[in-house]
């Protein structure tokens, strides 16, 4: 199988020889923020780009056709516009809150980087927590959006932040309890020890229905953390014009919408690690002959692979579905995914109890 870690420990090594072990440190941690920041820019033209041209195949037209070929650099010219915009900021705003928000948004964002294996042996840090780190870290979203409609002075930002407060305060609950699922059948938070349990099988192929009903609980409850449409309460433009960031504009406005399609990619990679074995190949039991080819093909690409294929499932939602008013969206929460979800983890923890997943 293809592993990235020869590559990393002589860089490791030639950094140490170069300049000695504590800058070597210094300049690997350089090294690994630059690359999550350049992986951020790289995905935020990729996925404005994919999400426009998802929702014209289901529209049954072109979408971007005119930048580039076949409109691929669309995006690009989407960020020059928003990088020679003028930031503006209302009267009346509280300039030091209304400034630091969207920050606060990329700085969660890039948190949550930190754990995911995005191929074998590549890792920023592999903790052995890391399943407790990403429920903790990412509910320190919510602060960055309420800071922002606060700030903002505006009647629709304030309305907007507090539906996204509600919104993501409930739906982690039933995220949780389906992230709790993976965590019983495999008796460790490590998502190291996450995906080497899922070396004969994925979950949810071994893990039986219980584990498939986790896997839906959890896409929904992530869809309505990203405030993402059907859930898109937040940001409803039909009600709150642009809801909590009515006010931005520039670079500003560009933090938020780029955070959005971070947290996107990260909840799906979280999910294919979670349910469908990160980087691992897809292994069926014994079939040697059958696990030995799949290995073939690099980590990297099943893992990029499974997220994409769930980001499209994300997207498909958004131009399917019409958006639900915050009454139905709670109502749903909390009268039928968390009750589910707890049932769902009582199963889980009988079977994982008596050996009956695969």
């Amino acid at each position: 199988m293809w592993s990235f870690s020869e590559i990393a420990k002589n860089i490791d090594l030639w950094l140490n020889d170069l300049v000695g072990s504590t800058w070597a440190l210094v300049l690997e941690m350089v090294i690994a923020g630059v690359a999550v920041i350049g992986l951020f820019a790289a995905l935020g033209l990729v996925l404005v780009i994919m999400e426009r041209k998802v929702a014209a195949w289901i529209q049954i037209r072109l979408g971007p056709n005119r930048v580039g070929p076949k409109g691929m650099f669309q995006s690009m010219a989407d960020t020059v516009k928003l990088l020679v915009k003028e930031g503006m900021t209302p009267d009346g705003a509280d300039r030091l809150l209304f400034n630091v928000a969207p920050f606060i948004a990329m700085i969660v964002a890039m948190l949550l980087m930190a754990p995911i294996a995005f191929a074998k042996d590549f890792q920023l840090w592999d903790m052995n927590i890391g399943v407790l780190y990403i429920t903790a870290v990412s509910s320190l979203s919510v602060i960055g959006i309420l800071m922002a409609g606060w700030a903002s002075n505006n009647k629709y930002s304030l309305l907007g932040a507090m539906r996204s407060g509600a919104q993501i305060v409930s739906y982690e609950l039933s995220g949780g309890l389906a992230i709790l699922a993976v965590v019983v059948l495999t008796g460790s938070i490590s998502l190291t020890d996450i995906i080497k349990a899922q070396e004969n099988g994925w979950w949810i192929f071994k893990g039986h229905i219980p584990v498939i009903i986790a896997f839906i609980i959890y896409i929904i409850a992530v869809t309505a953390e990203t405030n993402r449409a059907p859930f898109d309460l937040a940001e409803a433009e039909s009600e709150l014009t642009a809801g909590f960031h009515t006010e931005y504009s520039g670079m500003k406005f560009a933090l938020f919408f780029l955070a959005e399609y971070i947290n996107v990619f990260i909840v799906c990679a979280i999910g294919a690690t979670l349910f469908f074995g990160g980087w691992m190949p897809l292994h069926i039991g014994n079939w040697q002959a059958f696990n030995h080819i799949m290995d073939y093909i690099p980590s990297s690409v099943w893992f990029f692979g499974k997220t994409f294929f769930l980001i499209f499932l994300i997207m498909w939602f958004r131009w399917t579905f019409p958006r639900l008013r915050i009454d139905q969206l709670l109502n749903l929460e909390w009268k039928y995914l968390l009750p589910i979800s707890m049932i769902n983890l009582l199963l889980v923890t009988l079977i994982a109890i008596l050996g009956w997943h695969f």
